[in-house]
Parts: structure tokens; C-alpha cells; sequence
């Protein structure tokens, strides 16, 4: 069984697929060649921006987003501890300081009510992450940022086609950034990502940086990064825009399903009435993951964990500061939660079979943990 089916869409999707690289290959235009531009105007559209400017990666992305907006050495820039590393390593990386808040146990995002606290006068901007495929707090998030003149970068590395109060993810805050790597609900077959604001100026600064600065050849006003999308890795995006709608709707429907059939037992999704989720992942809580894990494995059922580690007690980010306790809720999360298989081409009876087992696992862990009885 495949955690995330690649194959079955591909074929699917063959004639237009192989027809869009074939005419990279014609025109040899590798590099920001005109599918990139087209990508742009159909992703900005979808966004409901005014411009979107693509990139090598959704980690540039988030780079490319920060530079524009002049983050640096003794900023601090507020998000969740509990994300995929690069939301806090580009932070590091412009020589920033990431402050933590915990985040929302329901949802996985951060606590948008927790926001004023950490914001210091050194508070640049802040990155909410709307993890799993739904936006985080938005309204609030901005509102909080305006109040104290900063700047929100929207990580939708998993949540592009999601829907926050009717308003597309990514298309929320001063820039929303996101990520087309194989495994996302809209993914490329490589590295691929986009940065999207309404903020001409902004645009502008995003262009230049992703390809070293440079406003026209061989003059760079700015510091920049070699952050260029490839033409062929567009092609296939627009290729697979011919039916994002439709594995949306399929996502949706497949999470719904699987909530149905194992909410009695496990900690399953929970979206807020006024958000659609992409179900980049579908992730449950269980109380022993690696004995459901096992059992999982045991019946062909892959699994994944996002994340097993807050990012405060990673090593790289460590702090005498942020033991163990700082963020209790995104602690509880990483040691509990587990993502099962989730894609537009999932059978029901596949997703039938996930879910008895994940059923017969928990049950079982569940009252192992009690002390009862061990199965």
C-alpha cells in the first residue's frame, strides 16, 4: 500500500503530463521559462493575490519572504515550536531568533491567543504554520500583527488549496508561502515553491532575491539566492492543476470517512467550522504509537510521524531557556500523533482496512496503557 500514490496520478494524468514536459523539452527554456509565468497567473488566481512569485523550494520560499520584508540579525520572529524544521531554520539561517508559542491542542497551529505575550520591540514578524492542511487563526494572528506594525508570513506548506472563512490559504497575510515537494497536496516532481502577496513592492524585492538580487542582468541592488523554479517542474504543476480540484474534494471526502470510522477511539482531525482542510496529512492521536504503529506495519499499512521532536528541544535550536515542559501541548502532540495513508486515489476498501486495524491497535494500546491487560 502506498502512503502517498504518485503512480496511480501519474497515469492519470499521462497524456497532459507527458504533452506539458515534452514542450520544455521542445523549447528549451529550463529555467523561468513561460510555464513558469502561466503557473504564476493560475496560482496568484487560485490564491486570490495579485502576484505570486514561484521558487526552488517551499524552504525559499520562506528565505525569499523574509528577505523581502528585511528580517535579520536581532529580530525576533514569533511561530509555533511544533512544525517542519525549516520554518525556524530560515529564521536562523537570516540570523533571527525564534520565539515560541504553544500551539492550539485541537488544531496543531499555534495559539493565536498567546500571540501578545511574545512580541518584544525586536519582533520583526511573525509565521503561523497551518499544519496538516487547514489554516490557522488568521483574523486574530493579523489583527495582533497590526496592532504592533509587523508583518505575517503564512507557512502553507501543507495547506494550499484550503479555505479560511471563504479566503484561499496563502493569500491571508503579507505573504503566504508554500511548498510543491512530491508528497504535497499539489506537488511537482522535485523541489518547488511560491511566495504570494497583494504588495507590489513586495513582489518585486521577492523576484529580485530569488535570482541573486538581480534586477536586470548582471546588476544586483539587493543580496539574493539562486531560488529560480524550473521550467519543468512548473509544467508539471500545471499538468496536475487539471484535477487539484477534484483531489481536494476526494480529500475531503476521505477524511471525513476516516473520521467516521475511528473517532469512537482515537483523537482525529479536528476543523474548524469555518476551514476546509486539503488533508495534506491525516493525522490521529494514540495513546502507544509505536505498538499501533507495528501492527499497522505488520499489515502492509505504512505510517508516518509529523513531528516527533518540537523544534525547541531539537538540538540545533536548544536553550537553556526551553526545557522540557516550555510547550506542553505541542509536546503532548509529537509524542502522540501518527499519520496514516491519505491520497485522492485511496480505495475505500484499502481505507476500510486501515481503519480496522488502526481500530484493533489502538483498542489494544489503549488498554495496555490502563494497566489492565496486555495484548
Amino acid at each position: 500500500m502506498e502512503f502517498i500514490d504518485l503512480k496511480t496520478q501519474y497515469a492519470k494524468l499521462k497524456s497532459c503530463m507527458d504533452a506539458r514536459i515534452h514542450a520544455v523539452l521542445e523549447h528549451g527554456q529550463f529555467l523561468l521559462g513561460p510555464e513558469v509565468t502561466e503557473l504564476e497567473h493560475c496560482l496568484a488566481a487560485r490564491a486570490h493575490t495579485r502576484y505570486c512569485v514561484t521558487c526552488s523550494s517551499g524552504t525559499d520560499a520562506l528565505l525569499i519572504a523574509m528577505m523581502a520584508l528585511g528580517v535579520g540579525y536581532g529580530d525576533e520572529v514569533v511561530t509555533t515550536p511544533f512544525t517542519f524544521v525549516a520554518t525556524v531554520e530560515t529564521i536562523r539561517l537570516l540570523g533571527a531568533e525564534p520565539v515560541f508559542v504553544d500551539i492550539d491542542p485541537r488544531t496543531y497551529n499555534l495559539n493565536a491567543q498567546l500571540l501578545p505575550a511574545a512580541i518584544t520591540r525586536r519582533t520583526k514578524a511573525i509565521i503561523p504554520v497551518s499544519l496538516y492542511g487547514q489554516c490557522a487563526d488568521m483574523d486574530t494572528i493579523n489583527q495582533v500583527a497590526a496592532l504592533h506594525g509587523l508583518a505575517v508570513i503564512e507557512d502553507g506548506a501543507q495547506s494550499f488549496g484550503a479555505t479560511y472563512k471563504g479566503r484561499p490559504s496563502c493569500g491571508l497575510s503579507t505573504i503566504g508561502c508554500t511548498s510543491f515537494v512530491p508528497s504535497k497536496p499539489l506537488g511537482c516532481y522535485g523541489d518547488g515553491g511560491a511566495c504570494f502577496t497583494q504588495d507590489e513592492a513586495l513582489a518585486t524585492r521577492m523576484k529580485q532575491i530569488r535570482v541573486h538580487g538581480q534586477d536586470r542582468k548582471y546588476h544586483h541592488p539587493l543580496i539574493g539566492v539562486n531560488g529560480r523554479l524550473d521550467t519543468l517542474q512548473a509544467a508539471v504543476l500545471l499538468a496536475k492543476l487539471e484535477v487539484f480540484d477534484d483531489e481536494i474534494a476526494q480529500r475531503d471526502r476521505l477524511g471525513s470517512r476516516y473520521s467516521a470510522l475511528l473517532s469512537d477511539i482515537v483523537t482525529t482531525p479536528f476543523v474548524e467550522n469555518h476551514n476546509t482542510s486539503v488533508y495534506a496529512q491525516y493525522t490521529i492521536q494514540v495513546e502507544n504509537r509505536s505498538v499501533v504503529q507495528e501492527q499497522l506495519k505488520a499489515e502492509g499499512i505504512p505510517t508516518a510521524v509529523h513531528y516527533p521532536i518540537p523544534l525547541h528541544l531539537q538540538p540545533a535550536f536548544a536553550s537553556p531557556a526551553l526545557g522540557r515542559g516550555s510547550y506542553p501541548h505541542a509536546e503532548a502532540a509529537a509524542e502522540r500523533v501518527v499519520s496514516l495513508p491519505m491520497h485522492p486515489y485511496l480505495s475505500e476498501d484499502d481505507q476500510q482496512m486501515i481503519a480496522q486495524v488502526v481500530r484493533q491497535a489502538a483498542g489494544g494500546a489503549r488498554i495496555a496503557g490502563s494497566g489492565r491487560m496486555e495484548q
